[in-house]
């Protein structure tokens, strides 16, 4: 019989209060199971940063209680932090055909793939661990093989939808399994975490076959090369582009290292269908009129280094945009990015492009669930509980206030936070505790040794620069033997600032025999006398804060 003291605990470490890093942990009894462990990527805030990953502090506390990885499907924003995780953590995980492949791309690149168990599987499949079973439904969403996950409890079923939509035509005929949804739903699922995305959009996502037909009536006009965008791991998006191209004629090459890599696994998994002569490699095109070539592009976020970006700033080493050239973005700029993509807009347009995005025509729509969409899945499940999940705090707020409409109790309803314990019971969900969480951030080679710190100091660094004052003391008597010498660094251009320069040399000599005068030899003392005279003159000349970084040898 089972104990109202049975409880099973939801911790989310990422994917809360934000879209990125997508990481939640379902702990029972001695066993833990990890749903996903995406990256984020970095806000114009995180000066030098390449990844944000999560904080797995308390995996790694309880290591031998976990039992896994399961992933929903292959986005970075569910898969992107895993080779940084594995490398502190070798667990198994557990992935469809197409997510595992993707996956092993990644884990390849980091060394990794030799020492960690991948596990194939497919919807409908059950992974059965001693107290608790983890169970694969099919559902639709930007990428093939997505899949929501229930986890079967002796308290009663959670279930995470993952990343989802409702498209009754989807380009691979793999429609979403309501009728599971609809029998869980029946069977009874004690909480229920769910995408929310696009809470905010009324009525239904349209369906990706749309896209196709949108692609189709620009290719039968086009008369020049067409460039299209699009996210690397939208393979169904690519297959639309393929069959539009080979529908009136043309080749399509592929630019992009992650393009590429993702074409090639979708290739050869079988995800991707087309004519073998259709692909050419993006050297060939040259040799083909300009109105029988397609290249499929990464740099649909306006990303700097992106090939799209690199062609419109005539960079690119393989293709340059001409005049007659259409561009197409086929995606939506992610929240923070809009000021990139438009930058990039101008610059095909200056170059004589026809440039055609989302604002312009149906060439883009979206993977998640809008409301109408969210409401089926709340009617179909009926969970006793639920947690709002992948949103920043507007979607979950909002996505929670869309349940008690539906006739969930507000008590039943949680709105967490990265690192909140959430505890389940069979009559009750509370909130008990925190967690260690937060970001990771990895820079270059580097994981988790670039800190809130270090952040304070580049953007210091890019507001107001950097003086560093270099000056020589003789050891015994403190007295200066050379300098002080000011180097300034995107603070003022010092041959256009010989006054101000000068001035601050003198008042840096001023404290240097100050501190003579008072044999005053502490190098902490001299600094902080140096750094606190310089910040008020040079405030009160110039407004600006400079990073002051004085240097003192002794000889």
């Amino acid at each position: 019989m089972r104990r109202e003291s049975d409880k099973v605990k939801i911790i989310p470490l990422g994917g809360l209060n934000e879209i990125g890093k997508n990481l939640t942990v379902i702990e029972y009894k001695n066993e833990i199971i990890v749903i996903d462990c995406g990256m984020l990527f970095p806000d114009e805030e995180m000066f030098g940063i390449d990844v944000v990953i999560p904080d797995v502090t308390y995996l790694l506390k309880n290591k031998d209680k976990v039992k896994g990885i399961f992933l929903t499907h292959g986005h970075e924003d569910h898969i992107g932090a895993l080779p940084y995780v594995l490398k502190q953590l070798n667990v198994p995980v557990y992935g469809t055909k197409l997510t595992l492949a993707i996956v092993g791309t990644k884990l390849k690149e980091h060394g990794l793939l030799s020492t960690v168990e991948l596990i194939e599987v497919k919807p409908k499949d059950v992974v059965k661990l001693e107290k608790i079973s983890i169970e694969f439904i099919r559902t639709s969403h930007s990428i093939p093989d997505s899949v929501a996950i229930a986890i079967h409890t002796p308290l009663g079923t959670i279930l995470h939808t993952g990343d989802f939509k409702i498209d009754y035509t989807p380009i691979d005929g793999s429609v979403a399994d309501l009728t599971r949804f609809a029998e869980l739903g029946k069977r009874g699922v004690i909480a229920m975490l769910a995408d929310s995305t696009n809470v905010e959009r009324p009525g239904y996502t349209m369906s990706e076959s749309t896209v196709g037909e949108t692609f189709t009536n620009i290719f039968s006009t086009a008369k020049g090369r067409i460039i299209v965008a699009t996210f690397a791991s939208n393979v169904h998006r690519i297959q639309q582009i393929i069959s539009a191209s080979y529908k009136y004629g043309r080749k399509v090459a592929v630019s992009g290292r992650s393009m590429e890599n993702i074409v090639g696994v979708a290739s050869e998994l079988g995800y991707l269908k087309y004519i073998e002569e259709t692909l050419i490699n993006i050297d060939d095109i040259v040799r083909y009129p300009n109105d029988k070539i397609t290249i499929i592009t990464t740099g649909s976020q306006g990303e700097p280094m992106s090939a799209l970006s690199r062609m419109a700033v005539s960079e690119h080493r393989k293709v340059d945009i001409i005049k007659g050239d259409m561009v197409i973005i086929s995606a939506t700029p992610i929240p923070g990015n809009e000021k990139l993509v438009s930058k990039v807009i101008n610059r095909l347009f200056r170059k004589g492009a026809e440039v055609i995005y989302e604002k312009l025509a149906d060439v883009h729509v979206s993977g998640h669930a809008c409301q109408e969409e969210l409401k089926l899945m709340h009617t179909l499940v009926k969970p006793k509980f639920f947690i709002p999940a992948h949103g920043e705090y507007r979607h979950l707020k909002q996505h929670a206030e869309l349940a008690a409409k539906l006739g969930l109790p507000e008590e039943n309803i949680i709105i967490g936070q990265n690192g909140d314990v959430i505890e389940v019971t069979r009559n009750n969900i509370r909130k008990n505790g925190s967690v260690v969480s937060g970001q990771v951030f990895v820079d270059g080679l580097g994981v988790g040794d670039v800190g809130n710190i270090v952040l304070r100091d580049r953007k210091h660094l890019s507001q107001d620069g950097i003086l560093t004052v270099v000056v020589t003391i003789e050891k015994e008597s403190g007295s200066v033997i050379a300098g002080p010498d000011i180097i300034s660094r995107g603070f003022v251009y010092v041959r256009e600032s010989e006054d101000l320069m000068e001035e601050a040399k003198n008042l840096v000599k001023e404290q240097l025999l100050e501190c003579e005068k008072y044999h005053i030899t502490e190098w902490a003392t001299i600094k902080s006398k140096i750094k606190e005279s310089l910040r008020l003159f040079l405030y009160e000349k110039t407004k600006r804060k400079p990073m002051i970084l004085p240097i003192i040898m002794e000889i």
